[in-house]
């Protein structure tokens, strides 16, 4: 059940708080001042006109349902929790009614639990990876025309020389066991080989876990192997590996050690050991935070030793397009990296970096990241250090990347955006009407009180609200063709005004009395222009952030004062 409570759409979920102007947090006693005022304003013994006694007693019976709902705590947590639909089940199956609040909490965190829990024996979890290395040295490195064999071609050559492929799946057997089958192809300049393992995973405690895998190759043969993950304290952990691998030479053991420690909240360090064909001794510290990543690393190993340091500043706008550098260095050269990352839609990460080092030479490495799958393209440029290679790999992917983003990626999302809103218009329809027509019968029914409250604010030169909008402002020049979706709220805030004041919760705007949503899925705004001791003041709050006014920062003069273009609905 609780899946289908999570799954109601939010415009058929009336919102309560909103409806009586309080805050979610709000107590007895401010509910009850809240119900007393709309229950002066819509009782339908206080209207004598036919139609309006019957628009005023729905009005009257949909504050009565919220105050009765949020002045019951059993029933306040229930709604909390699932909405107005969880108190309209019959029997409620979810738990027993005589329940205290925090026990129907805690059932409902249970239910969560078993719900995610049969989604994960559901779920695979798929991850893959594709890489494809292009050698484009051929494009600044190119041989004499006397030296090419086939005469009359003028265009470089381009060569894939190396591919890999990887895939895993999981396969959760338990709450604690995990059974993981993966396998990777790879080839380099025409040879290559692949392999399959298979892994089992137990978590033994809150404090670690092990596995054991099982794998097989075309070249190297099959392999046994076993993991052991522990926490030692809260700011040390060890893992233990070791592996026996059956190749066509004999048995190969293998065994690594490796602890690490939180230096810091941000600066891990780690010392490993390994033992086996490559054996090596590393040490190394890790600092990430959210503006930079730096690394400190050496090793003493056979055949290989090396130091080597890197540094890496990241920078990251509203959006969200992370900028990253970084300098290697070590005893087998130095490289910088540079380069951008970017969201270009809801589930792909797209990014481009030029490594330029020596004696590595230039390269271009463009990934997109789309879910759980990871699809790399390094372009080896030339193997010098050639201004041109690093000119062309630095502006020739951002010149791509405009253009496909202007004329493919801009157009893709705005049409799909546009469609999603469609299907919720239509989805919709049918309450929005409703509510519109519930909103202008509430305006209806508040003149009176509205006309009361103008004059006696005047009276004392109170707050005095001349226009109020609520809706979809435009205001970019760039989307002057976009029609603004507004509607005129002018009497249903004032008709909140008590005592020279107007309080709104945090709560959306469009629950209010005498308001509905003009432009459901998108986003909202209110414009206020009021008059506050004669002094005109003027005011734009977004759709959930509270308002209070009146305020001294609201102040404008006379010259500021700029008509709004506004088109409601």
């Amino acid at each position: 059940m609780a899946a289908s409570l999570d799954d109601d759409v939010e415009f058929n979920n009336q919102d309560y708080y909103s409806l009586l102007n309080v805050r979610k947090e709000a107590t007895l006693e401010e509910l009850k001042a809240s119900y007393r005022r709309l229950c002066m304003l819509y009782h339908p013994d206080k209207h004598r006109d036919p139609e309006l006694k019957i628009q005023a007693e729905q009005l009257f019976n949909q504050v009565h349902q919220a105050f009765e709902v949020l002045s019951d705590p059993h029933a306040r947590s229930i709604y909390d929790l699932f909405g107005k639909k969880g108190l309209e089940v019959e029997g409620w199956e979810v738990v027993e009614r005589k329940r205290t609040p925090a026990e129907i909490r805690e059932e409902y965190e249970r239910l969560q639990r078993e719900r995610e829990e049969r989604k994960l024996q559901q779920r695979t979890n798929p991850k893959g990876t594709i890489s494809v290395g292009v050698d484009a040295t051929d494009l600044f490195d190119r041989y004499d025309e006397d030296f090419e064999e086939t005469p009359g071609v003028g265009f470089p050559h381009l060569e894939i020389n190396k591919m890999h492929i990887s895939q895993s799946i999981e396969a959760p057997l338990t709450n604690t066991d995990t059974a993981v089958l993966s396998g990777s192809l790879s080839t380099h300049n025409g040879t290559g080989g692949g392999n399959i393992n298979m892994t089992v995973r137990r978590v033994t405690s809150a404090k670690g876990w092990g596995e054991v895998e099982f794998g097989a190759g075309d070249i190297l043969g099959p392999l046994i192997g076993l993991k052991v993950f522990r926490n030692i304290t809260q700011r040390c952990f060890l893992t233990a590996q070791c592996g026996l691998q059956f190749s066509p030479r004999g048995l190969r053991p293998s065994c690594s050690l490796m602890t690490a420690r939180h230096l810091d909240q941000n600066t891990m360090g780690y010392l490993q050991w390994r033992w086996g064909h490559t054996s090596a001794m590393t040490t190394s510290v890790v600092r990430d935070t959210k503006s930079s990543h730096f690394t400190l690393a050496v090793q003493l190993g056979v055949p290989h030793s090396y130091l080597m340091m890197s540094y890496q500043y990241k920078f990251q706008d509203e959006d969200q397009t992370k900028v990253k550098g970084s300098v290697k260095t070590g005893w087998f050269g130095t490289v910088l990296e540079y380069g951008a990352e970017r969201k270009i839609s809801r589930h792909s990460v797209l990014s481009a970096t030029v490594s330029v080092g020596v004696p590595q030479g230039v390269t271009l490495k463009i990934k997109l990241a789309r879910a759980s799958q990871t699809y790399l393209f390094p372009v080896h440029l030339t193997d010098q250090l050639l201004p041109s290679a690093v000119f062309y790999a630095t502006v020739g992917p951002l010149l791509v990347y405009m253009a496909v983003h202007k004329l493919v990626i801009i157009p893709y999302t705005r049409a799909q955006k546009e469609e999603e809103l469609e299907l919720q218009r239509k989805s919709s329809a049918t309450d929005i009407a409703k509510k519109k027509q519930e909103a202008e019968s509430a305006v209806l029914l508040m003149q009176e009180s509205v006309r009361r409250i103008i004059e006696a604010e005047e009276s004392k030169m109170g707050l005095i609200i001349l226009n109020a909008w609520y809706g979809k402002f435009v205001s970019d020049t760039s989307q002057k063709q976009e029609k603004a979706k507004v509607i005129d709220v002018t009497v249903p805030l004032q008709c909140l005004v008590k005592d020279s004041k107007l309080i709104l919760t945090e709560t959306s705007k469009a629950g209010l009395p005498g308001f509905y949503d003009p432009c459901v899925g998108e986003e909202k705004g209110l414009k206020l222009l009021y008059q506050f001791r004669g002094v005109m003041h003027q005011v734009i709050s977004a759709d959930t952030e509270p308002l209070r006014i009146p305020k001294q920062s609201h102040r404008i003069e006379n010259e500021s004062l700029k008509p709004w273009s506004t088109t409601g609905q």
